[in-house]
């Protein structure tokens, strides 16, 4: 389902999709969550949750049922110190087995 290579290095992004976090001096990263999950009705706002909380909103969005599990791809900017907040609280929402994450530096 996903057209990327694991490992693959994201294409720069600008780095004005973010200038809050560059104007307090804060790394800013393009990162790409690749999750697994049960499907289930909520999962998908349930995994949006993390996101706005902390005002962010996806770049891209990619959800499909492969089989018996639910394959989603979260593309986000946000700065380096969200990085493990959001990974984490998509780690505990309930339905997901397993969470990759990839990320690249901004380029601006």
């Amino acid at each position: 389902m996903f057209d990327a290579v694991p490992g693959a290095v994201l294409a720069p992004v600008s780095a004005a999709l973010c200038p809050a976090a560059e104007e307090e001096g804060e790394r800013v990263l393009c990162v790409r969550y690749l999750l697994k999950a049960e499907p289930s009705p909520g999962l998908l706002p349930r995994l949006l949750q993390p996101l706005a909380k902390r005002d962010l909103v996806p770049d891209r969005l990619r959800a499909g049922r492969e089989g018996a599990a639910m394959r989603v791809e979260i593309a986000v900017t946000l700065p380096e110190g969200m990085v493990h907040l959001v990974a984490g609280n998509l780690r505990s929402v309930v339905g997901v087995v397993r969470l990759e994450v990839e990320h690249g530096r901004v380029t601006g």
